[in-house]
Order: C-alpha cells, then sequence, then structure tokens
C-alpha cells in the first residue's frame, strides 16, 4: 500500500545527497579536496579519478548545467552539513518576535515581571515588541506612558537596545527592542540564580558540621549476657499440683 504523502524523515539535505553510482549526469564539473576547479569530466572519468585519491564523488549542485560534484569523503562532508545546519538554526532565533504588553497604570511588581520575561526573551535572541495601550481618558496623559516606557527601555539596557524611538501610534506606544551580542550583552540573571541556588545549603554550613542522622538510644557495644542468665527452657512438671500430695500405701 503506497502512503499519500512522502515521509519527512530523510528531508534534510544531507540526506538527498547523490554519491559516486548515483550521480545521472553524463559529465560533471568537478572540484578537487583543496577547492580548486579540475574542470568537467564525462562521469566515468571523474568516478576514476575518486577512486585514484581514495575519496567519493558527491554531488553538490545538481541544478547547475553541468552538475558540480566535490571530491570528499561522504561521511566528512554530510558531517560538515549537518554543523552548517545546526547553526543556520541557532540564528533563526533573532527573526522572532515576542510581544509584551504594558499600561500606563501598571503595577511596580507587574513592571518588573514584564522585565523578566523580556530578558528571558532576549537572552535566547529574541526580538521583543512593547506595546502600551491607552484607554478611554489615559489618552490626555500620554506622558505618564512614555514615562513607564523609558524605565523599561532603562531595566533592559544591558540585555538589547530600542531599534527606534518609542512612537505613539494611534492609542498605543510602540516600540521593537533587538537582543544585544552575546559578547556585549550581560548574563542571563535566571541562569545565574539556577547555578548558585544548588550549593547554597552547602556554603551555609561551616566545613566539617554537615548534619548528621541521628542516633538511637541503643548503645553500638553489644550487651554481653551471662550463660546462667540465659533461661533453661523447662524440664519435666516444675509447675505440678500434686507434687505436695501424700500418697499412703
Amino acid at each position: 500500500m503506497s502512503r499519500p504523502f512522502a515521509s519527512q524523515r530523510n528531508s534534510s539535505p544531507a540526506s538527498q545527497l547523490r554519491v559516486n553510482g548515483k550521480i545521472r549526469a553524463r559529465e560533471v564539473r568537478v572540484i578537487g579536496p583543496d577547492g580548486k576547479q579540475l574542470g568537467v569530466y564525462p562521469l566515468n572519468e571523474a568516478l576514476n579519478l575518486a577512486r585514484q585519491q581514495g575519496v567519493d564523488l558527491v554531488e553538490i549542485s545538481p541544478n547547475a548545467v553541468p552538475p558540480v560534484c566535490r571530491l570528499v569523503e561522504v561521511g566528512k562532508f554530510r558531517y560538515e552539513l549537518a554543523k552548517r545546519e545546526k547553526e543556520s538554526r541557532k540564528h533563526q532565533h533573532a527573526s522572532t518576535v515576542k510581544e509584551v504588553q504594558l499600561s500606563p497604570r501598571i503595577d511596580p511588581h507587574d513592571l518588573a515581571i514584564k522585565v523578566q520575561h523580556a530578558v528571558g526573551f532576549l537572552c535566547e535572541d529574541m526580538k521583543v515588541k512593547v506595546a502600551l495601550k491607552f484607554r478611554g481618558r489615559e489618552m490626555a496623559h500620554t506622558e505618564i506612558g512614555f514615562e513607564v516606557i523609558n524605565k523599561f527601555i532603562a531595566e533592559i539596557a544591558p540585555f538589547g537596545h530600542p531599534d527606534f524611538q518609542p512612537k505613539l501610534v494611534g492609542r498605543a506606544i510602540n516600540l521593537m527592542i533587538t537582543p544585544l551580542p552575546r559578547a556585549k550583552r550581560a548574563k542571563n540573571p535566571r541562569q545565574e540564580e539556577s547555578g548558585e541556588s544548588a550549593p547554597a545549603a552547602i556554603k551555609s554550613q561551616p566545613a566539617g558540621k554537615f548534619s548528621a542522622p541521628e542516633q538511637s538510644a541503643v548503645p553500638s557495644q553489644p550487651v554481653k549476657v551471662e550463660k546462667n542468665e540465659i533461661s533453661q527452657p523447662a524440664v519435666g512438671f516444675n509447675n505440678n499440683p500434686f507434687t505436695g500430695l501424700e500418697v499412703k500405701s
């Protein structure tokens, strides 16, 4: 039974490579192991050239005319390609935008929580969009909203910088914050707290004075028992009620 959709397990470029005999082109442009172009060869000559050097013929650009192939070990090439894909995924966070909403009458504690969320997003290389919305008669005092925005910018200054000055658009003040480079960015406070919380209990106690489990009242030395104190099992009828009875002959 055929599947209606193609499997996505081998959808990565590293798994779709054509190597050696799987290449279908008649002529290929060959690149040597050192990265220099060797010219256009028929497929058989390119395969023989790869065998002579003890490497594989890997098709790296199948859409070119003629296709471009490289003389390299296929395992090494796949490792380099997977490593490049992993590095490119790390930089995809910069295109992710998280939104934080504020209000002119926000409580200082709530503002601190919003700052913590924004710092966490910036430390993960994500952009943060800040939106402060006015409701009703709050539009009469927009300066209060700008004060909250400026305070927010000052709090996150070690982690990101605004792309532009805060603007009043309609009934909201909008702001976009971009994370600083990792070399110039402050460390994530959440990671510092998690790293110091584990040894905190150990540091609080002086060296050599860790709490030991409570000892029981039973002495550690075994109790000596004399032989004559051990109860012997009763032999015969020690409690015979007829022992004091006289029998007449």
